[in-house]
């Protein structure tokens, strides 16, 4: 990952920044998605725990060449009066590397024990009497809300933006632009 480029979101008094953020992603999913990319990862420069939010920068991570095909693919056709894109542009050479990775909660015992009970063929009482209501969590990481393209429902992708290391490591990113274990550039 030797080049980046970056989104910046214009403000607009009518759609806050973290409404545009997740039409933003949503695009990027699909373009890359389309692409079968996975040599691409994402990060967000002004990402805070506190307030809680993603920020209004979005980093694309990749080599030149693979970022220049994703933006001749016009994925961010209908955001140009929203967004500013540039052109990509070398990481910096005393850049630190992160991880950046989505973090799922289980947020929703009723959610899961209904999973449980189709699996599993299980009565209610027995899926609840197995998922107590006090496994549900609660996370404090931003987040962009999405819709499911396959059940058409709305989740949050949580995003845990890791602590700066010191040396690359390699590996793939999902179609959001996330990684387990992959790092990109930070700087």
């Amino acid at each position: 990952m030797d080049h980046y480029l970056e989104i910046q979101l214009r403000p607009d008094p009518e759609f806050g920044a973290p409404m545009l953020m997740n039409a933003l992603i949503s695009k990027l999913h699909r373009a890359l998605v389309e692409m079968e990319a996975t040599d691409i990862g994402i990060s967000f420069p002004d990402y805070s725990l506190s307030p809680r939010n993603l920020g209004g920068r979005l980093r694309l991570h990749g080599n030149e060449q693979r970022l220049n095909q994703l933006m001749e693919k016009r994925w961010l056709l209908g955001m140009s009066d929203h967004a500013i894109c540039n052109t990509p542009q070398p990481v910096p050479a005393e850049a630190k590397h992160r991880i950046v990775q989505r973090r799922q909660v289980k947020s929703n015992a009723e959610r899961l024990r209904r999973r449980r009970m189709k699996r599993k063929g299980e009565t209610y009482e027995q899926a609840a009497q197995a998922i107590p209501i006090s496994i549900e969590q609660k996370s404090n990481l931003p987040f962009a809300t999405l819709s499911s393209r396959s059940t058409g429902e709305l989740f949050k992708l949580f995003i845990d933006q890791g602590e700066p290391l010191t040396a690359e490591q390699p590996g793939a990113f999902s179609s959001y632009g996330l990684s387990k274990g992959a790092t990109i550039p930070w700087f």
